[in-house]
């Protein structure tokens, strides 16, 4: 294999016409310099350089490894400006996985705050309700999640960073006879006929865990899966329901909304990122985004 130092070294020799004035030109000595070409001649197998008066020429084969070694030079150039950019952020992609209810407070504004910070940087943003997208934070496919902390942890080599704790609410009918305290015990709800706003999966882990936390197990008399059904639900008279106060969106009428405590459920919300990864500075400049939004949020 050819040794691309060696390499620009011939091409010194042969752009300025002597081993005299390559060497001053590169700050070594002309014997260095003739060592050098000695042995990238050894590797080509080949004499790349033949006497001309005082000076020296290339042979066939040193114009032909000379011509290269522009070419390589101009490639190894271009690739350093373009990794510079990459890590600069002027450059690149990032991948961003979130769920429904952080999308409007925390990733819209996040991510429009990252394009003016950086245009060039191209966004693959996916909706992951209800897939687990650590999977893909882990392999690579994704450069961050937004995510509910699981209650364990699986995935080796993925970080969590906290963002916002998000409390749930008691969403009631609005003559339910409880709708007139300012805060409920959770306890209170034990006997009523329950709402599901949850998919399986870290949200549902935090309800379920805080009622159990309470002494009860709650009797779901409707399952939605989804916030803005399940406060339809509620309106209707049918049960009450645990929303998140980031999923509550637009206040529904026939609704009223009551914090809760002992234990006041809340779920942790987290940016999810492959250990070392927040050297890209693109991806800093959302995390920071997020922080800050999540700040605002809280």
């Amino acid at each position: 294999m050819l040794d691309v130092r060696r390499m620009q070294i011939l091409r010194a020799v042969v752009t300025t016409g002597s081993v005299t004035a390559a060497a001053a030109h590169l700050g070594y000595t002309p014997s260095a310099i003739s060592q050098q070409v000695a042995a990238l001649e050894r590797e080509a197998g080949v004499a790349l350089l033949e006497r001309a008066g005082r000076g020296v020429r290339p042979t066939a084969a040193g114009r032909l490894l000379s011509e290269h070694t522009a070419i390589i030079g101009k490639a190894i150039a271009e690739a350093e400006t373009a990794l510079a950019d990459l890590r600069d952020g002027r450059t690149g992609s990032l991948s961003v996985r979130y769920f429904t209810s952080v999308g409007p407070t925390l990733v819209a504004p996040a991510l429009a705050r990252l394009r003016r910070e950086h245009p060039g940087v191209r966004i693959d943003l996916r909706l992951i309700d209800p897939e687990d997208p650590l999977p893909e934070v882990e392999r690579g496919d994704a450069d961050v999640a937004i995510v509910v902390r699981p209650r364990d942890r699986r995935h080796q080599g993925v970080r969590l960073l906290p963002l916002l704790d998000d409390p749930y609410l008691a969403a009631l009918p609005s003559g339910h006879p409880l709708a007139g305290r300012r805060v409920l015990d959770l306890a209170d709800l034990a006997g009523e006929p329950w709402i599901g706003s949850e998919p399986p999966g870290p949200c549902l882990d935090v309800v379920l865990d805080a009622c159990a936390a309470a002494g009860f197990s709650p009797g779901f008399a409707a399952r939605s899966e989804d916030y803005a059904t399940a406060l339809g639900f509620v309106a209707a008279g049918l049960g009450v329901a645990l929303v998140p106060r980031l999923g509550l969106g637009a206040r529904r009428p026939g609704v009223v909304l009551r914090r809760l405590r002992r234990p006041e459920p809340v779920r942790a919300v987290h940016a999810a990122v492959r250990e070392g990864a927040a050297d890209h500075a693109a991806l800093r400049a959302l995390l920071r985004a997020l922080d800050e939004e999540a700040a605002r949020s809280a």
